[in-house]
């Protein structure tokens, strides 16, 4: 379809019609996936050669969700003619349900579409013209602030993860593998670990430095002043010595903290851990 034009009579009706469109809604009848591939890659029905070594393939697709922002999607088809939708994919429950605690943070739940198991493939993202966004049926993808929130965040979170240095990596996989094994457990590592919103991560003088001092920003819930009725030491003990001092990192240190303890400074220097499903699973 090509580009509208500002006196073609269709604006109006694609204009009034995006308004009803918002981020994170789903078209089940957008059934085609375009992408462009090697030319060594078979064309299928309706494909077309896109230059030297290059072929346009048409997939078949359980549908689409947009990823433009709402503010985006809303303008007007002459000022702004064009959408961000990534494919839907079916997958199994137990990778939905590592999904939904952002083990896997390539796909993104969509609320709405939860029982029949289809996600947001975040790799998989095409642009298209607005007009045909209207032409398929829109469904709602989230039903509240929380759901809205939840899916922009995965968004987020897929372009702005922060790239901590491999030896970090290293040194972190006790601490994340506890993280995901104690998570869910109903006892107390996994009461203590329930009660944080997030891990951030601060390095004096910086990641570059030869000898660099971490400290784990531990920040928990407002209402959980206490642990098991206790001071937070107990906890913040056994979660830092997960993380020994070796190579460059020469001292680990961290704090359980609020929002409202840290600085605005020490919020924007420190760097999301990569252990998200603290912060975005449900409830």
């Amino acid at each position: 379809m090509p580009r509208i034009s500002p006196d073609d009579p269709a604006v109006e009706r694609v204009d009034a019609a995006l308004q009803a469109w918002r981020q994170g809604d789903v078209a089940l009848d957008a059934d085609t996936f375009v992408h462009v591939a090697d030319g060594g890659t078979p064309l299928t029905d309706g494909a077309a050669e896109a230059g030297p070594g290059l072929n346009v393939v048409v997939e078949t697709a359980e549908g689409v969700v947009v990823l433009s922002q709402t503010c985006d999607i809303v303008k007007s088809c002459v000022r702004q003619p064009f959408v961000e939708v990534a494919r839907l994919v079916e997958v199994e429950e137990a990778v939905a349900h590592e999904i939904e605690r952002g083990y896997r943070p390539n796909y993104a739940v969509i609320p709405a579409l939860r029982a029949k198991r289809l996600v947001a493939d975040l790799d998989r993202v095409m642009t298209v013209e607005k007009a045909v966004l209207v032409s398929w049926a829109r469904e709602a993808g989230g039903t509240t602030d929380e759901h809205a929130r939840g899916f922009a965040a995965a968004l987020a979170r897929k372009r702005s993860r922060f790239a901590f240095p491999d030896d970090f990596n290293e040194s972190v996989r006790n601490l994340q593998t506890h993280i995901q094994k104690k998570h869910d457990k109903q006892n107390d590592d996994g009461a203590g670990l329930r009660a944080l919103r997030e891990i951030r991560v601060t390095a004096s003088p910086s990641w570059d430095d030869a000898a660099v001092a971490i400290f784990f920003w531990f920040v928990r819930h407002d209402a959980d002043t206490t642990f098991k009725e206790e001071p937070w030491d107990g906890p913040l003990e056994r979660w830092t010595k997960l993380v020994p001092a070796t190579g460059r990192f020469t001292k680990i240190e961290g704090a359980v903290v609020t929002l409202s303890d840290m600085t605005a400074q020490e919020y924007v220097e420190s760097d999301p851990l990569d252990l998200d499903y603290l912060s975005t699973r449900a409830g």
